[in-house]
């Protein structure tokens, strides 16, 4: 007989024992908290034909990590593809291998079609949920939570999961107030929703609420940090809603500690690293000689995989000085207009200007960064991330028309600023 998850859905190649494990795991996925891939190594210990396993085990290592923790991925997709699996699990393994090789719309397509197949099924809502964000689809981030929330109930064990992705999503598509609500509630189901977390996050930096954020997250922070894989975000929430009150020395902290404070090796911790300096520097704090330890660490990483990577890691080499670095990596980011994935459109597109616009920010020519960037942000969602993370660039943009003297620019990208802020009631 085979097994079966808590909604009915086939978990082919599992032992009883192996599917509990594995559903320990995903819990602990939803959550972005807990040691989930020990779980998963014990369930594929006890089953090796465990199919969704090897899957979780892919979408874990493949999405901002690094090149180590990404040949996991890529062996976990080599284990799963000739295993037996339903129909349902062989989109995943389909989507798993898509993600290896950088077609990342490609992956988001499939597990659309997995999740409009089987609506219960929360790993392919929220690996699909991750390729949303990864391509800058904001529409996408809160439809594809949308078109399931019907199929969902509170009495459900994972409806915390699908609160806090739909937060999200409602967040990235301006609906505040539903966001906020959806966030909450996810939160008071399961306060280790780490997710669910940084959507109310998001909702409070995009209103300028900023004293309301830093109790937001401070006020639990203990539980929502232990053992999360997505605390230094969150940390990096907390660190704008002081640097916003220019707290500089408050954001310093945080970046000291629970953000920088290990110096990560995983790709999604160095780009909030390398963007909270550089908001810092923006402002006019003095960072010290906390760039050198960064730039280091994504001289690590390959180029040519993400370019929103790409992105910060100019900003890195740029921040600390290092031109010649900063060139190799425009140059490594220029050769990859010629590659065959979806990272080609993302670095066209956004990711070189974005870069070039560093780089001349950082020597000094603000005439060329204002041209680049008044160019390119309007289409900037294309290369990913985040509303509250892509506003790095207008605040770049206003720095260097500040610095250029161009006071005419400053104060109608001020001006268009304030007015871009929602009422709140």
């Amino acid at each position: 007989m085979t097994a079966k998850d808590r909604y009915g859905l086939e978990l082919t190649g599992a032992s009883p024992a192996a599917a509990e494990l594995y559903q320990q795991a995903l819990d602990a996925y939803h959550c972005y908290a807990g040691e989930p891939f020990p779980l998963l190594q014990a369930a594929i210990a006890d089953s090796p034909g465990f199919v969704m396993a090897h899957v979780l085990k892919g979408y874990m290592t493949l999405v901002g990590s690094n090149p180590k923790v990404a040949a996991i991925g890529h062996a976990a997709h080599t284990a799963a593809r000739d295993l037996p699996a339903s129909e349902r699990e062989a989109g995943h393994v389909t989507a798993v291998g898509a993600l290896r090789d950088g077609r990342i719309r490609d992956a988001g397509r499939i597990l659309e079609d997995v999740a409009i197949g089987w609506p219960h099924d929360v790993l392919a809502l929220q690996a699909g949920q991750l390729v949303d964000f990864m391509t800058g689809d904001s529409r996408m981030l809160r439809d594809r939570i949308g078109r399931v929330r019907a199929a969902w109930t509170p009495d459900m064990p994972a409806y915390h999961a699908i609160l806090g992705m739909h937060a999200f999503g409602l967040e990235e598509t301006g609906l505040y107030d539903r966001a906020e609500a959806a966030g909450r509630e996810a939160i008071a189901l399961e306060p280790r929703n780490n997710w669910a977390q940084h959507a109310v996050a998001h909702v409070l930096e995009m209103q300028d609420r900023r004293v309301e954020g830093i109790d937001w997250m401070r006020a639990d922070a203990e539980t929502w940090s232990r053992q999360s894989f997505f605390a230094v975000h969150n940390y990096w929430h907390l660190a704008l809603f002081h640097l916003g009150l220019d707290q500089f020395d408050a954001a310093f902290a945080l970046y000291d500690g629970p953000i920088w404070g290990e110096q990560s090796n995983l790709a999604f911790d160095m780009v909030d690293a390398a963007a909270l300096l550089w908001r810092l520097s923006l402002k006019g704090a003095d960072v010290g000689g906390r760039w050198t330890a960064l730039p280091d660490a994504f001289a690590g990483l390959p180029r040519g995989r993400y370019a929103f990577e790409d992105v910060h890691a100019v900003m890195a080499f740029v921040g600390d000085g290092r031109d010649a670095a900063a060139e190799t990596a425009l140059a490594e980011m220029t050769q990859a207009l010629d590659g065959p994935a979806d990272n080609a459109m993302f670095t066209r597109d956004v990711g070189l200007p974005v870069a070039q616009a560093l780089a001349a920010f950082g020597r000094g020519r603000y005439a060329g960064a204002i041209e680049l960037l008044r160019d390119v942000r309007h289409r900037a969602g294309r290369f990913g991330g985040s509303h509250a993370q892509r506003d790095l660039l207008d605040l770049t943009l206003i720095a260097a028309a500040q610095r250029a003297g161009d006071a005419s620019l400053e104060r109608a990208l001020l001006a268009e600023r304030a007015q871009a802020i929602p009422a709140v009631a």
